[in-house]
C-alpha cells in the first residue's frame, strides 16, 4: 500500500526508541521506501546498524555530511520525503522545532521540508503535562503539524500516567492517510460493525458471535483511502482504527438511531455488523431466577431493519450489505440484495474453513445490482476491505 512512498523515519533519544524498529519494519513490510535519521542521543539507546539492517539504507546521523556528491544531506532527504514520521519526538525536539531551532540533522531537515510531518511523542508524564510542552504542542498544531497522543500506563521512570509511545502499529495506521491516496477525499463513510445486544435482564443478552473484525478492517481502509469515516460499533474487543469518528452503541434500537442520524451526511454506507433480528419483548429489571421449572420462555418481537430502512431513503448514496449465511448463499443474498435495493452484497458462507466469525481472515462472494458477482479466495479481512473499497470506488467513478 505504500509502495513508491518515501518515509522519513526520526528517531530521538528516549527509553521508547525500541519501539522505532517495529514501525520501520510496518513501513518496510507495506511497501515504503525509509530513511531512518536518529539523533545523537538516540544512538546510546538503538544503534544506527540496528535500523540500517531493517531499512536497507545507511542510518543518517551527521548534518554536515553529503548523501550524493552536490547533495547536501538535510536537503535531499527534505525533498524526498513524503512523510517525516518521528517517533519517538522527545519534549526537546519538539520544543526546538517550535521555536525554529535547527542544530542537528534532523531538526533541519524537518524545517527544510514540505511533506507531512508527524510527532508520536514519548516522555514522563509530568514533562507532558507542562503547560511549556503543551504550547509548543499547540503551536507547532496551528502550523500544520501532526500529532499522535501518548497513552497511558506504567512508564519506564516508575511514574503512572499519560507519555507512553502509542502501539507502533496505532502510530502506522495514524500515518497512512497522511501519505496515503486520496480515492474517497471529500467523501463520507459510513461502516457499522460488530454485534448487538439484546438484554433479557441486568446480567443476559442474546447476541451473535461477529467479533467486529471485518467492519473494523473496512473502516481502517476507507480512512487509509481519504474518507471522512463514521464507525458505528457495537460491543467489541477491538482498538478503535486511527483517524475514525467512532461511535459506540449496544442494542440494534441504539444502533438503528446511530446510523439514521449520520446516513444523510454519507456518500457510502457498509452495513457490516450483525445486528440481532429480535428482541425480548420485555427486559427483567433484575435477575431471572432459575426455578423447578424445565422450560423458560421468552416472547420476542421483531428490531428495526436497519438496512431495509437505508434502502428505502437511498437517493444517491452507494449502499452496501452483508450476508452471512449457512445454506443457499446466492439465493438468499441475491433476495436480501433486491429486497434492500442494495448496490452491492458482500456474502459469505460462515460453515466454510477461513470464513465468518472471530477470524483473521474471510471468503466471500460478491454480488453487484447490475447482475455481476465475483468470487475472492480465503483473504485477510484486510485484504478483503481493501478488495470491497477497490469496486465500491470503480462503480462511484463510473455513475
Amino acid at each position: 500500500m505504500l509502495q513508491g512512498k518515501c518515509v522519513l523515519l526520526g528517531v530521538t533519544g528516549g527509553i521508547a526508541a525500541y519501539k522505532a524498529t517495529e514501525l520501520l519494519r510496518l513501513l518496510v513490510k507495506a511497501g515504503a521506501d525509509v530513511h531512518v535519521v536518529m539523533t545523537r542521543s538516540a544512538q546510546e539507546f538503538v544503534t544506527p546498524l540496528t535500523f540500517q539492517t531493517l531499512s536497507g539504507h545507511p542510518v543518517h546521523t551527521e548534518l554536515f555530511s553529503l548523501v550524493q556528491e552536490q547533495e547536501i544531506g538535510h536537503i535531499s532527504l527534505a525533498d524526498r520525503a513524503d512523510l517525516i514520521l518521528v517517533a519517538p519526538a522527545t519534549a526537546n525536539l519538539i520544543g526546538k522545532v517550535a521555536v525554529g531551532l535547527a542544530d542537528d540533522l534532523l531538526t533541519t531537515t524537518i524545517m527544510a521540508t514540505k511533506a507531512p510531518v508527524l510527532f508520536a511523542p514519548a516522555m514522563n508524564t509530568n514533562m507532558w503535562e507542562n503547560p511549556i510542552y503543551q504550547e509548543n504542542q499547540a503551536k507547532l498544531e496551528r502550523y500544520g503539524y501532526h500529532f499522535i497522543l501518548p497513552v497511558s500506563g506504567a512508564l519506564a521512570c516508575g511514574w503512572e500516567g499519560q507519555g507512553k509511545l502509542p502501539d507502533p502499529q496505532a502510530i502506522f495506521d495514524f500515518a497512512l492517510p497522511l501519505m496515503g491516496s486520496d480515492e474517497l477525499a471529500g467523501k463520507t463513510v459510513l461502516v457499522t460493525a460488530g454485534p448487538t445486544r439484546e438484554e433479557i435482564d441486568p446480567v443476559r443478552f442474546l447476541s451473535n458471535y461477529s467479533s467486529g473484525k471485518m467492519g473494523y478492517a473496512i473502516a481502517r481502509a476507507a480512512s487509509r483511502r481519504g474518507a471522512h469515516v463514521v464507525l458505528v460499533s457495537g460491543p467489541v474487543n477491538l482498538e478503535p482504527p486511527a483517524n475514525v469518528e467512532l461511535i459506540q452503541v449496544v442494542s440494534a434500537a441504539e444502533m438503528y438511531a446511530a446510523v439514521m442520524a449520520q446516513a444523510d451526511q454519507a456518500n457510502v454506507i457498509i452495513k457490516a455488523a450483525a445486528v440481532a433480528d429480535y428482541r425480548p419483548v420485555e427486559r427483567s429489571a433484575c435477575k431471572t431466577k432459575k426455578s423447578a421449572c424445565q422450560k423458560l420462555t421468552i416472547e420476542l418481537e421483531l428490531n428495526p431493519d436497519i438496512l431495509a430502512e437505508l434502502g428505502k431513503q437511498k437517493g444517491d448514496r452507494f449502499l452496501v450489505g452483508f450476508a452471512a449465511e449457512t445454506h443457499d448463499l446466492n439465493k438468499y443474498a441475491s433476495q436480501k440484495l433486491q429486497q434492500k435495493n442494495l448496490d452491492m452484497i458482500v456474502a459469505n458462507d460462515v460453515t466454510q474453513e477461513g470464513a465468518g466469525f472471530n477470524g483473521d481472515t474471510n471468503v466471500v462472494r460478491l454480488l453487484f445490482a447490475e447482475g455481476s458477482t465475483e468470487e475472492l479466495p480465503r483473504m485477510s479481512k484486510d485484504a478483503v476491505a481493501a478488495v470491497l473499497l477497490d469496486r465500491i470506488i470503480a462503480r462511484l467513478a463510473a455513475i
